[in-house]
């Protein structure tokens, strides 16, 4: 989910993007001012866009201070006109608000511009991102195919291998994938409720007796409290919406955890948490919530920004070392043909 500001481009801006149709300019630099979206600075062409490039972005970045760059390109578009690369500036010193607003802003930047005319983005944290050397290693970092991880795959595999998605309270069903324990209306109301936006985080447990899932608690917390949690001495699943920013865009994730807090648990508790996990996750989805990624953890302490950026935006690794072809056996010298000779003074026979 993407969310706007309601931040609107002010009248000199709005010129400004006018002028951007004839070509005479090359790159604008927009920030947000007063809660209006204002031109700061602009420059025209005067080489190639490649040449141009470094020459005229770098001058535009500010130490701690986001701001957007439009830049445009040689090409044209038959129905658009120039292609231009919208460059979101976002320093991880900035404050957090202010990447917030940025991020949340972007949209309307697009819309007010022209989407048509945007035919590539760059997001920046660091001044080595946006140089023309970092637009190039984002370019081939989008035309690399990106690995599926563990959890995908075995969420691809659970999606094969179910062969029933059934479930009621009353109702208890074995899959391939594990035992389909019934599940509290309560519980599922909840989940229900994530997914339309009303709460933040929903944790579910086993009553290991009464074989059902039960609903613990429905909430609204931030990333810093959500390790509390998460028991130590017991296992549990959780729903969590992790709300973020991206290369420049504001995200809404919602990530389904599996905490098992090592052999703390006992033998049982570990199994039916295990055999009950991969129907559950066929219900939530049924109940209309669209699970981003799917984690396991031993402790709640794991669940920090850094950990879930990583999990839901794995960097791509162009540069994997090649392996040195092994050496064949040791030569033993060359082949040597040899004849059968024939005797100089063959017997004969009488």
């Amino acid at each position: 989910m993407s969310h706007q500001t309601g931040i609107k481009a002010n009248d000199a801006l709005k010129k400004m993007f006018a002028k951007c149709r004839d070509g005479k300019i090359r790159v604008l630099k927009v920030s947000i001012e007063n809660e209006e979206l204002v031109p700061s600075s602009s420059a025209k062409p005067a080489n190639k866009w490649k040449d141009d490039y470094d020459k005229m972005v770098k001058p535009l970045i500010v130490e701690n201070q986001p701001a957007y760059i439009l830049y445009r390109l040689d090409t044209k578009s038959p129905d658009s006109g120039y292609d231009w690369l919208l460059i979101s500036w976002s320093p991880d010193t900035a404050p957090v608000r202010q990447k917030m607003l940025y991020a949340s802003t972007k949209a309307t930047l697009k819309q007010e511009f022209g989407t048509a005319s945007i035919k590539e983005e760059l997001h920046g944290t660091v001044p080595e991102d946006i140089t023309l050397d970092g637009y190039f290693k984002h370019k081939r970092n989008d035309a690399a195919p990106v690995p599926l991880t563990t959890a995908e795959e075995e969420l691809a595999e659970l999606r094969k291998t179910t062969i029933n998605t059934d479930y009621s309270v009353e109702t208890r069903h074995q899959t391939l994938s594990g035992v389909a324990f019934p599940v509290t209306d309560e519980a599922k109301q909840a989940i229900s409720e994530l997914g339309k936006g009303v709460y933040e985080y929903v944790q579910l447990k086993i009553d290991l007796e009464e074989e059902k899932i039960h609903l613990v608690m429905a909430c609204d917390i931030s990333l810093d409290k959500l390790p509390t949690k998460v028991p130590s001495d017991s296992a549990r699943y959780h729903l969590y919406n992790f709300k973020h920013t991206h290369e420049g865009d504001y995200t809404e994730s919602i990530v389904f955890i599996y905490s098992m807090p090592g052999y703390s648990c006992s033998i049982k508790e570990r199994m039916l948490y295990s055999s009950c996990k991969a129907p559950l996750l066929n219900l939530i989805q049924s109940l209309g919530v669209n699970i981003v990624k799917k984690l396991e953890i031993e402790d709640g302490k794991e669940l920090t920004e850094e950990f879930l950026q990583e999990e839901l935006h794995p960097k791509v690794n162009l540069h994997r070392p090649k392996f040195a072809k092994p050496k064949g056996p040791p030569s033993r010298g060359a082949k040597r043909i040899t004849k059968t000779q024939e005797l100089e003074n063959p017997v004969q026979d009488d």
